[in-house]
């Protein structure tokens, strides 16, 4: 708890009703999309960076932990305040600061939201590539500190391939300036890379410039149907061998493909057992071209029907719908767990042979949805985390999922996090050395251990 002095303090840098400690505020803002709930003692949404500096000097000379957070869609747990302390929400902080297309860049605050920028940028026929499937509600913040993905990474990149620089506000209180508005820009040590992941750990962000891109000038989508799944996995390493990088390349298998359909209605095979989205994006040519030698690749890989959306309309139904797969899947049962591991893409059949043997062995019910182009698959276990004997056996499961990628030379997380998740398996795929070599980072930016306690620090 607080004390009455320190509260007093704290209340006096934001206005009255940005500033929350109320039982039900404590509720609201103790859990994200993750499984696992604690309580802060107070909830303050600063709209500046002088406000977060000031926050964070009473913070470190107390010695009180402060969890950032934004719109607390991230499925790790990076956002819950297991230490209590306080929840800096930032999601107020949301002002598009400039717009050069010209230049290539955006300036915006960390609580500008990822869907909110795209239609800014559409506009101006330009747009952000990192596209995580919660962009329109999660903010540039968390994704920055999540490092977040999404189906157009597989050509265009991650978040943190997209970060400028960056405006940092310390554990200390201290705000220090990172990278530049320039592409390209060496001028000594570039540390703006490790916040991106950092999960709030680090610093707090309160600016972000951001790399923008023009649209391409074609845009096409196709659906795959298979009979097999393996046969489903082998098309998407065969697409990438054969030098083809569509812009994204997104696995479904008949679980998640008939849970989509009751939901939304818009005409998926039922009776695929797998099902692949494919996007396309460049100039018409080559666009035509690559759609035609991705269609060649997947009849080789015996695929039952390949269809093209006929329209931008139909196209962006497909691509909502792969985006609504995690909320239809929390509908099956009280608890859902979505792991995140990633493995390199000729790996990726074995990987879900692997996952559905490891499920299979422990009566568990999964099913697989995942950016296949890149690697990164989501099996998703339906449980129920009060059947005390069932979730011993979904965690047993899980260290084999996680170590399955690491045999297979893959890794713990491509676009969740680490957070409370998996913070556990870490040692699984990191040495002691390397792990007790991010702990001295951490030391190094956060003594007092203040920023985000309880994590993968």
């Amino acid at each position: 708890m607080l004390k009455d002095h320190i509260i007093n303090e704290l209340r006096s840098i934001v206005a009255p009703d940005r500033f929350l400690d109320t039982p039900a505020a404590m509720a609201s803002y103790g859990f994200d999309a993750y499984i696992v709930e604690a309580r802060p003692d107070a909830v303050m949404f600063p709209v500046s960076t002088d406000e977060v500096a000031g926050i964070m000097k009473i913070a470190s000379r107390e010695k009180i932990p402060v969890t950032a957070r934004g719109a607390g869609t991230n499925l790790s747990g990076g956002s819950v305040p297991v230490c209590g302390g306080v929840v800096l929400c930032l999601t107020k902080m949301n002002q598009v600061i400039e717009v050069e297309t010209a230049d290539r860049y955006v300036v915006v605050q960390p609580g500008v939201v990822n869907g909110d920028l795209q239609k800014i940028l559409a506009k101006k026929n330009f747009f952000y590539p990192p596209d995580p499937s919660s962009y329109s509600i999660s903010t540039i913040g968390g994704n920055i500190a999540e490092n977040a993905g999404g189906p157009s990474c597989l050509k265009y990149g991650v978040t943190a391939d997209y970060v400028m620089g960056l405006q940092v506000v310390l554990a200390s209180g201290r705000v220090i300036r990172l990278g530049s508005r320039n592409v390209k820009d060496v001028t000594g040590y570039r540390p703006s890379g490790i916040f991106c992941g950092a999960e709030g750990t680090l610093g707090i962000i309160t600016e972000a410039t951001l790399r923008v891109a023009p649209c391409p000038e074609a845009k096409r989508t196709l659906m795959i149907r298979y009979d097999d799944l393996d046969d489903t996995a082998r098309t998407v390493s065969a697409v990438i061998a054969g030098g083809i990088l569509p812009a994204a390349m997104e696995l479904m298998d008949n679980i998640t493909i008939n849970l989509v359909e009751d939901a939304k209605h818009i005409g998926l095979p039922r009776d695929a057992e797998g099902l692949l989205l494919v996007e396309v994006t460049g100039i018409n040519e080559a666009v035509e071209k690559e759609m035609q030698a991705i269609a060649a690749i997947a009849r080789k890989n015996h695929a039952s029907a390949v269809d093209v959306a006929g329209t931008q309309a139909e196209s962006d139904r497909l691509w909502a719908a792969r985006r609504s797969v995690y909320g239809v899947l929390t509908r099956l049962s009280p608890t859902t767990v979505v792991e995140d591991a990633t493995v390199p893409v000729s790996r990726v059949p074995e990987m879900i042979r692997g996952c559905r043997q490891i499920t299979e062995k422990y009566r568990l019910k999964m099913s697989i949805v995942g950016h296949a182009g890149d690697g990164n698959l989501h099996p998703t276990i339906n449980t129920d985390i009060r059947d005390k004997e069932e979730w011993q056996r979904v965690e047993a499961a899980s260290r084999e999922i996680f170590q399955l990628a690491h045999d297979l030379g893959g890794c713990l997380t491509g676009e969740h996090g680490v957070g409370l998740a998996k913070a556990k398996f870490l040692s699984l795929v990191m040495s002691r050395d390397t792990i007790e070599f991010m702990s001295m980072m951490k030391k190094a930016f956060d003594p007092h251990n203040i920023l985000n306690p309880g994590k993968f620090n």
